[in-house]
This record gives C-alpha cells, structure tokens and sequence, in this order.
C-alpha cells in the first residue's frame, strides 16, 4: 500500500535498502588477514575452530562477548520502583 506519488512496493524496497547498507558496514567491520593464536586481551589461547570460522580473529569468544554486549545492558531503563530505591 504506497500512498502519493510513491508506487506499490516502494517503502519494502527503502526498508532492503537500508537493511543490505546495515549488512554491508558490519562486514566490512569484520577482521580480515591472519588469526593470532592467542586473544590480544586476557592471552589465552584461541581455538582453532574459531579462527578457521573468522579469518582475522584476535580475540576470544569470552573477551568478544563482553565487547559486544550493548551498552543498554549496563544500565536498568525500566523506571521502576525497586530501582529508583536503590
């Protein structure tokens, strides 16, 4: 359903739009190049099943989960009022 002078499709073709821009930046934010052997924050060793999965790891999988955790999870948003006592 377009509406004006837009045709039929053309919000789903700008939602693709920008999901394949979205896909595209975060590949090209993926490591590329030689794995290292050991993760560059604690220095253990990395498997080698995770660097034959990601060509160009320097990390661990726990040292990269705490990279990725969003910053939403540091903080209680819910207002409630157990978390305003505190």
């Amino acid at each position: 359903m377009a509406g004006g002078w837009t045709r039929d499709g053309a919000v789903q073709d700008q939602i693709d739009d920008t999901v394949m821009d979205a896909v595209s930046a975060a590949r090209s934010r993926m490591p590329t190049g030689e794995s290292e052997p050991q993760c560059a924050v604690c220095g253990d060793d990395i498997p080698e099943g995770r660097r034959q999965a990601v060509p160009g790891v320097r990390t661990c999988v726990s040292c990269q989960s705490g990279r990725d955790r969003p910053a939403s999870e540091l903080f209680n948003r819910r207002g409630s009022k157990d978390s305003q006592l505190r």
